[in-house]
């Protein structure tokens, strides 16, 4: 990998190097450069060289700074991943104006992570272990507006068709991790005996819950009050990223 590395878009003009993308990566994370280094167990002297183009970065360096959130295609090729580049182009998600990933943060704004973590079916796991696909930007004083603690929101990416027509497969949805509160009802993403959903729920009497799926071809299922111990809420699903039509 040549230091002289270079991309040329569509209208004939040069883009940046792979160290200034690297640079303008950890800019918009809000990140110093010890701090990247930190991640990745460099020291800060080895980061100024990736950031200059005086040293190309290694393969374990860059899958551990994905971990904080950097867009690794993007510090390669140039070109957004396509979690970032749908991020970048919504513009307004929800009601709630996001700010582009290519300005770095400022004061006043929340880091969202966004998990592709299997969210309608498959293995659970806890969010910590998961890796971060990307990251979205949103003013902390309208996440607060709708009643969601600045940092106690994730981004989830929907898998299957259990939940059409409220959430469809690709979708991306916002959950309040500190809403556990299942009295509410609605939409939550949970734990089944390690496996993880994203289901309406719905409480029973005597203590039992019905595990909803919006697809009429999926049968409801009921957790009885014995197999309580087996379920985990993850958070309250609240806000639907979707695709156009």
């Amino acid at each position: 990998m040549e230091s002289n590395d270079s991309i040329v878009n569509g209208n004939g003009s040069q883009m940046n190097s792979i160290g200034m993308r690297l640079r303008e990566e950890r800019n918009r994370l809000n990140l110093s450069q010890t701090e990247l280094g930190e991640v990745a167990g460099i020291t800060k002297n080895t980061q100024m060289l990736y950031e200059s183009d005086k040293r190309s970065p290694k393969s374990d360096y860059l899958a551990a700074i994905s971990e904080a959130g950097i867009d690794i295609s993007y510090v390669v090729t140039g070109n957004r991943s396509d979690t970032i580049a749908a991020s970048q182009a919504a513009g307004q998600i929800g009601g709630i104006q996001t700010v582009p990933l290519s300005q770095a943060p400022g004061p006043g704004l929340a880091a969202v992570k966004l998990y592709d973590v299997e969210g309608a079916a498959g293995a659970g796991r806890s969010l910590e272990e998961e890796r971060i696909e990307g990251m979205l930007y949103f003013p902390e004083a309208q996440l607060a507006a709708l009643g969601i603690q600045p940092g106690q929101v994730a981004g989830i990416k929907v898998r299957g068709d259990s939940m059409e027509s409220t959430l469809a497969d690709g979708d991306w949805v916002l959950v309040d991790l500190a809403n556990r509160d299942i009295r509410q009802e609605g939409v939550f993403l949970l734990t089944v005996s390690g496996e993880r959903r994203i289901k309406r729920l719905q409480r029973l009497a005597g203590g039992a819950l019905y595990l909803i799926s919006d697809n009429e071809h999926y049968q409801p299922e009921m957790i009885t009050p014995q197999q309580m111990g087996e379920v985990e809420i993850l958070g309250r699903c609240e806000i639907r990223i979707g695709r156009v039509s």
